[in-house]
């Protein structure tokens, strides 16, 4: 599957939802929509989020299976946290 798109390949804008769509039934809905903060992170931040919750939540079970020390998952996780603040921010300022 394709990975969702967060950035304009024109400008590197911030790219927002303007229609969602029900399979099941067909009903459009249109707008302006704010992807979640989760979804505006790169698909390796992502993934190593996914991995972090699968470990349940234990950083020393992650870089067990990511054969990685501590500090290094440590690292990446408080840099990822950083990026969702940072989204946080920018989508209340535009509130």
């Amino acid at each position: 599957m394709k990975q969702l798109p967060t950035l304009c390949p024109s400008c590197t804008g911030t790219l927002a939802v303007t229609r969602l769509y029900c399979e099941n039934c067909g009903t459009e809905v249109e707008g302006q929509f704010q992807l979640p903060p989760f979804a505006r992170l790169s698909p390796d931040d992502q993934g190593f989020l996914l991995q972090f919750l699968k470990a349940d939540a234990s950083l020393k079970e992650l870089a067990r299976i990511l054969r990685l020390s501590y500090p290094t998952v440590r690292n990446r996780l408080d840099v990822v946290i950083a990026q969702l603040k940072q989204h946080e921010a920018k989508r209340k300022e535009k509130k």
